[in-house]
């Protein structure tokens, strides 16, 4: 491979896709956080479940203490989701992805006045409730009055919780959840470290009504369940998930590598020993793989066979093209050499007929020579023609019969046909024919048409000589000629045959059926004039 610019293999693509389909589900785990969103809503849920019975028990409470309107606060507003007037829903709302998380709880502070004491001994009496409570559900509990101060929990009894967002909105009548740090005063284990869920804490607030006013809140928290730990719980699952993805990537790169990967490098190799020139590889069938793959490489077999055939041809035909260049070469060189040494020496004079003798074999030579380099040239074009264009089958026999007057023409069918080809090469490829069958003393020329799917079958046959049976293998051969005393090249039957290969078409030389020689021209057709 030429040195440049860095470029991977195909196996580091395919292995590098595999790795980031593998790695999806991670990324959706750990990084997209869908799956924590999950144990958040859980334990708001059961907040919410755990802070309504509470908050149902304290309103049936402070309903029954004596002059409770007394102990009761602002008027809540109206629910935003109502079913009707018994059930008023409260949904988890909390999503790690767009949620504010909150500092640490700040501590209780001193409140504006005392709490009424027969509300701290209702908190008292609830005491045990909420200690059983916790030890079952691991949630927090503090419950306060409409001030906002603690009436009843493990701690900060007496102290106020009303500068706290979450309890503010509470004392207003509306639920309220946040998300806080959680600092804790004992280090996590190393496994539950690289869980964002051991690192916030839930607090839910809900206001305590009697009838429509609120009376209190229990403000509630908790940790989330840990990702981790859940995870570990499930470790069989996930280990029989991890050994599906394993096992598809393998099947896939497996795949990849019989259907791709390894065909593709066998049709490297293939390739390295086609330009070496090994044309033994060419006889065996090549790399399949994928249908894109297979179509590929008959396409490189194709190309080289052609590549192959084009270099013997042209080794051939330089050959060919030396031996004729040589011959009149020679003859005009030795002629040339006469003359001169007839001028340096007077013995060796040479008679006016001899000179131009002498001179007309130099002349002939150098038509013929002239004519080669024509004829080259018209090979050379009709290996290489410009195929647009067509021309109506009228018009190339209509001109045919002009360039040859002493020529009858006679055509027996419909000329109403239209070739692919264009007038100046259909004339380069009748005016051969002709030609040939001129010089081999025909006098008629008779042309048949037969229309078929697409095509058009055109027979040429002329009242000549003929062609001898031991010479038929070898007229389209270049350079092969039974007239090169009389000028001929023998190159007329191969810019033919290269002309209408050139366009689609093929010509054939039709067995002798008699006197002189017929040959099939087989042309696409366009639409009917």
């Amino acid at each position: 491979m030429p040195r440049g610019k860095w470029r991977p293999s195909l196996g580091l693509v395919v292995l590098g896709v595999l790795g980031i389909v593998a790695a999806l589900p991670l990324f959706g785990l750990f990084l997209i956080r869908v799956y924590e969103n999950g144990p958040i809503r859980e334990a708001e849920a059961e907040l919410i479940a755990q802070s309504a019975a509470l908050a149902a028990v304290m309103a049936r409470t402070i309903e029954a203490l004596p002059d409770h309107e007394g102990l009761l606060g602002t008027v809540a507003p109206p629910p935003a989701e109502a079913l009707d007037n018994r059930y008023r829903p409260i949904q988890p709302s909390l999503d790690l992805a767009v949620a504010d998380i909150l500092d640490r709880r700040p501590d209780a502070t001193e409140p504006a006045t005392p709490p009424d004491p027969a509300l701290l001994a209702v908190g008292a009496g609830l005491l045990p409730v909420l200690e059983r409570t916790q030890a079952v559900t691991l949630a927090g509990f503090r419950i306060t009055d409409r001030d906002g101060t603690v009436i009843a929990g493990r701690n900060e009894i007496g102290r106020s919780l009303a500068g706290l967002p979450e309890v503010a909105a509470a004392l207003e009548g509306r639920f309220t959840s946040v998300l806080r740090r959680r600092v804790s005063d004992e280090p996590p284990p190393a496994l539950t470290s690289i869980s964002r869920g051991t690192r916030v804490r839930l607090f839910a607030a809900m206001p305590i009504l009697v009838g429509e006013r609120v009376a209190g809140v229990v403000y509630a928290s908790r940790t989330p369940s840990n990702v981790v730990r859940h995870l570990y719980g499930e470790r069989v699952k996930l280990a029989l998930a991890a050994a599906a993805v394993l096992a598809a990537v393998i099947a896939i790169a497996a795949i990849f590598s019989r259907a791709i990967t390894r065909p593709i490098l066998a049709l490297v190799a293939r390739s390295q020993d086609i330009a070496r020139g090994n044309r033994a590889v060419l006889a065996k069938p090549g790399p399949f793989g994928t249908r894109e793959i297979a179509l590929l490489s008959f396409g490189v077999d194709r190309m080289a066979h052609q590549l192959h055939e084009r270099s013997d041809y042209i080794a051939t035909f330089a050959a060919h093209v030396s031996h004729e260049l040589k011959t009149p070469l020679t003859a005009i060189q030795g002629a040339a050499e006469l003359l001169r040494d007839a001028q340096r020496n007077p013995a060796d004079a040479m008679t006016a007929s001899q000179q131009i003798r002498f001179l007309d074999n130099i002349l002939s030579d150098t038509g013929r020579l002239t004519a080669l380099l024509v004829r080259l040239r018209e090979l050379a074009r009709a290996d290489n023609p410009d195929i647009r264009g067509s021309a109506p089958l009228e018009t190339v026999l209509a001109a045919l019969q002009q360039a040859f007057p002493r020529l009858v023409v006679e055509v027996d069918a419909a000329l109403d046909h239209t070739l692919a080809i264009s007038a100046e090469n259909a004339e380069i490829v009748f005016t051969h024919l002709a030609d040939n069958a001129v010089r081999h003393g025909a006098r008629k020329l008779l042309i048949a048409v037969q229309t078929g799917e697409g095509a058009v079958s055109i027979r040429l046959s002329d009242d000549g000589n003929g062609i001898p049976e031991d010479n038929r293998a070898r007229v389209f051969d270049a350079f092969f000629t039974t007239r090169r005393e009389s000028g001929g090249t023998g190159m007329g039957l191969g810019i033919v045959r290269a002309m209408l290969r050139a366009h689609g078409g093929t010509i054939a030389l039709l067995p002798a059926g008699g006197e002189g020689a017929a040959f099939e021209i087989t042309l696409p057709t366009t639409r009917p004039m």
